[in-house]
């Protein structure tokens, strides 16, 4: 596998360091037809890597949607980054918070790209987050430096590679729920999910709750192509019931990880990831991963 990259959108739950794991566990070979579907793209991380010929990729959040388009149609572009940020970082460093806030409320407004982008870098630990209304509400970080030249040329080269990626691909970025995102599904694709975790965090675009995370699994488990899924087992102060009631049928593979990004303290630690795989589509329990990741398999039922 070649090295993981990471794209230039950070969430919380980002699965850059998860990467090796999912993909070494999902067994779908690319065929004229085929095609890769995420109804909860997020930060892309894993399409991005994987780099299909054909996919749909789907989000409730329409800046994220819109953010790769835009560098799909080439109005965003490495140079055009480069140069937005390196303005707007010299504010941010003359002015501090009050210039965040003031881009802040101009994006709520006027929903620039490029805005989200400076946002989406320069906000309170890297959280995605918005109000009822929609407006993205997550604080300062307090790091008026924050944009120093050589974190600009990352995130300009982040956003390089994600055209690169992208480039000669028949990809559709689409604003879609999952719902309507999952009726598109043939016995030829596969479908990878990364829902919000229940029990973990809220409020980053959408509401979630327990009703709607237990459709998800009824439907889901109809699909008639293979599909994986990636939530959490446990931490280190309770187990993930939902797996246990919703996805009981399915192979699990189970990762250590250990989360940074996240608006509370208890939600950024170390935690067991599981991957929940549709028979058929999964690896040989005899891979193995490359790299550091400890990896285990764990019977749902144990005997």
């Amino acid at each position: 596998m070649m090295p993981i990259k990471v794209p230039p959108i950070k969430c919380q739950g980002i699965k850059t360091k998860l990467v090796p794991f999912i993909l070494s566990h999902v067994q779908w070979t690319e065929q004229e037809h085929s095609k890769w579907i995420e109804p909860f793209l997020g930060s892309g991380v894993v399409a991005f890597n994987l780099a299909p010929k054909r996919a749909l990729l789907t989000d409730t959040n329409q800046h994220i949607i819109n953010f790769y388009r835009n560098i799909q149609n080439g109005k965003i572009n490495r140079d055009l980054v480069c140069g937005f940020l390196q303005e707007n970082g010299d504010r941010l460093l003359k002015d501090g918070a009050s210039y965040y806030y003031e881009v802040r409320d101009r994006f709520n407004q006027f929903a620039s790209p490029l805005d989200f982008l400076f946002l989406n870098r320069s906000c309170f630990n890297g959280v995605m987050r918005f109000n009822s209304k929609g407006g993205f509400n997550v604080p300062f970080c307090r790091k008026p430096q924050r944009f120093a030249q050589s974190y600009i040329t990352k995130i300009a080269n982040q956003v390089d590679w994600a055209a690169k990626q992208m480039a000669g691909k028949d990809w559709e970025f689409r604003v879609a729920n999952w719902h309507d995102t999952l009726l598109e599904a043939q016995p030829h694709h596969f479908v990878y999910l990364d829902p919000p975790y229940i029990g973990r965090h809220t409020g980053y675009y959408n509401a979630w709750n327990q009703a709607e995370a237990e459709e998800l699994a009824l439907r889901t488990q109809q699909l008639p192509c293979g599909f994986a899924v990636s939530m959490w087992l446990e931490n280190q102060h309770r187990k993930n019931s939902h797996i246990q009631e919703c996805w009981s049928d399915l192979e699990m593979r189970v990762c250590q990880h250990f989360y940074h990004v996240g608006s509370r303290e208890e939600l950024r630690g170390a935690m067991s990831e599981a991957l929940l795989i549709k028979p058929g589509f999964s690896a040989s329990l005899e891979q193995t991963l490359q790299g550091a990741l400890e990896v285990s398999v764990m019977p749902l039922h144990p005997s």
